[in-house]
């Protein structure tokens, strides 16, 4: 549970990984692909209600939690408040597998 900042190491990681990330979240395994472009793109295009408002980390409103897994901020860490266990997904891709709750 936790952002990966070392963009590097996350390029490398994502180009050397072929598995398409899935997101767990309310029952459902929903894929997430490059062209979502963000991880509240894919849950949006899959019917997911998160409530949002500027889109670009910048309001918060988005945060969700991450229960398992971990995420990157492409365009470095967002300027709203983030706690523990928490993600935005309106300015955040999958590493991997993750699961989320949102409230």
């Amino acid at each position: 549970m936790k952002s990966v900042n070392d963009r590097s190491t996350c390029l490398k990681s994502a180009q050397s990984s072929e598995k398409t990330p899935m997101i767990n979240i309310e029952g459902k395994s929903i894929p997430f692909h490059k062209d979502d472009k963000t991880l509240l793109n894919c849950l949006e295009k899959s019917d997911v209600e998160v409530h949002y408002h500027c889109r670009d980390g910048f309001c918060g409103a988005c945060r969700v939690t991450l229960v398992e897994g971990e995420i990157y901020y492409p365009n470095g860490e967002p300027l709203a408040f983030v706690g523990e266990g928490e993600i935005l997904p309106c300015c955040c891709i999958p590493q991997g597998n993750i699961k989320l709750i949102i409230e």
